[in-house]
């Protein structure tokens, strides 16, 4: 299995999806554990001075002009944890915590934040174990960082709260015990380093950018299935128009169309100079510039990810020469925008697959298909609700695009007078990317379908492939499908990576 080394440095997106979604584990290179223990010395140093250091000796946020005695520190860390780990509602999905366990991880490795080597270690063996801490949903502004959710993370490694391990829900006392873990007791400055992350928001960010690379190619897939089932033309596709607006996205969907769409007998039927049509509708003919422009949304997003990938996220930060520095660097902005961002070619992208359905099934512009694709039309209503379902999902995907960064609701007595939203802006992405799927997977299927009733006439050897495969996960036609099982399987053909 794939090993993931903290060394102090970056991380890559792949290593992010292979901790979080792979179960890889993870290991400390020593060159990180010499630096923690470096920076280490100089929390060490200032706990014992006389002069308050924020984080060290104090109280926290609104009440950072409080010194704390040093025999009420370890209760101070202790209280920290708990007081935060105030989240609700559903708990998050078992990858999301792991992914923000693992950036969190990093950032402790790289030296920044003043913790023990012992503190890295014991988060390091609680991500190896496959413990899973309890992160209830709401809680984090996105500022300071995701507090409440690595709060319950945070709460685990003191041997307190809930947690899942081997599929089972446990105690983390329990479960710490059972893989032989010691408890945490939180030293001066590590409540606060355990927590003050964008950690959370980061890893949905990363694992929404792996899920879209792989749903705008199975958009362009369905988009070329819909333009041959259609009897749409390839010419708007060719290499030259795209070069006429060079964005590299856009090159790409259309390549990948031209591709898919080779060697078709329904496309090559009509090409002659006997068709009447001049030009296609813009669900089939804009689409390389629409998932084009996603794409590029994608890779913009992409360098963001890498540059927070590189980054120690913490507040006060212990910079090489001993200084221990507050910062806004947990501001969870720079995090928060992309998310926003991609909500929107999200929705976009969904609605103008809805769009191509919604052509195939009225007979009045499908070139010859009959109503709804349906077996016998009147008795079948074919995929008549399979559009619905679509257009309900899209009509959501729109609300979902709204951004939830331009938001803020101030907090801890006006000292975090503006927060990110980062938290809930990845929350609603992972939806969206769900409503996607599902809207792919229904033109997948109604596609699919259209081509068969395009029989004698025979689609392009790729999209046949698909079709092919496609009919070995659905029943055929007739008056008694029940869709809703074909369109799960159509969505477990497009997470399977086998589309081309």
């Amino acid at each position: 299995m794939h090993e993931v080394v903290i060394d102090g440095g970056p991380l890559t997106r792949e290593d992010v999806v292979a901790v979080a979604r792979g179960g890889a584990a993870v290991t400390l290179g020593a060159a990180a554990l010499d630096e923690v223990a470096k920076s280490r010395a100089h929390i060490e140093r200032l706990a014992g001075a006389e002069t308050p250091t924020y984080g060290v000796s104090t109280g926290f946020g609104a009440l950072a002009t409080r010194h704390i005695p040093t025999d009420r520190r370890a209760a101070l860390q202790r209280s920290l944890i708990r007081s935060h780990a105030a989240g609700a509602g559903r708990p998050v999905e078992a990858e999301v915590v792991r992914a923000l366990m693992l950036l969190r991880l990093r950032t402790l490795a790289t030296g920044r934040t003043g913790v023990r080597p012992s503190t890295v270690e014991t988060l390091a063996k609680l991500l190896n174990a496959g413990v899973v801490p309890v992160v209830p949903e709401y809680g984090s502004l996105g500022c300071s960082g995701d507090l409440a959710p690595l709060s319950a993370v945070a709460l685990a490694l003191m041997g307190e709260g809930e947690v899942t391990v081997d599929g089972r829900h446990t105690t983390a006392r329990e479960a710490l015990a059972d893989k032989g873990i010691e408890p945490l007791v939180l030293a001066e400055k590590e409540g606060l380093a355990l927590i003050n992350g964008t950690d959370g928001m980061l890893g949905m960010l990363i694992m929404a950018l792996a899920d879209l690379r792989g749903l705008l190619d199975v958009a362009d897939l369905t988009a070329a299935m819909s333009v041959e089932a259609l009897l749409g033309t390839d010419r708007v596709f060719g290499d030259d128009l795209q070069r006429l607006r060079p964005h590299p996205g856009q090159a790409r969907s259309a390549a990948r169309m031209r591709e898919l769409l080779d060697g078709s007998a329904i496309v090559e039927s009509h090409r002659g100079p006997d068709c009447n049509r001049v030009q296609d509708a813009y669900s089939l003919r804009c689409a390389p510039q629409v998932h084009g422009a996603a794409r590029d949304t994608v890779s913009y997003v992409e360098t963001v990810a890498d540059r927070e990938l590189a980054a120690a996220i913490d507040n006060p930060v212990v910079l090489p020469d001993g200084r221990v520095e507050s910062n806004g660097n947990f501001h969870g902005a720079p995090i928060a925008y992309p998310l926003d961002f991609l909500a929107i070619p999200v929705a976009d992208v969904a609605s103008m697959a809805e769009r191509r359905t919604d052509r195939m099934l009225d007979a009045t512009r499908s070139h010859g298909l009959p109503p709804f694709l349906a077996d016998d039309p009147g008795v079948d209503s074919g995929h008549m609700i399979a559009q619905y379902t679509q257009a309900a999902i899209v009509a959501d995907l729109k609300r979902l695009a709204v951004p939830a960064s331009v938001d803020s609701i101030p907090s801890s007595a006006m000292q975090e007078d503006h927060v990110s939203m980062g938290w809930s802006a990845a929350r609603k992405l992972r939806t969206a990317i769900d409503g996607l799927t599902t809207v792919l997977a229904v033109e997948l299927l109604t596609a699919a379908r259209a081509l068969d009733l395009r029989a004698p006439l025979t689609p392009a050897p790729a999209t046949a492939r698909v079709v092919a495969a496609l009919r070995e996960r659905v029943p055929g036609p007739g008056s008694d499908r029940h869709l809703a099982p074909e369109i799960q399987a159509a969505e477990d053909l497009i997470r399977s990576g086998d589309l081309p």
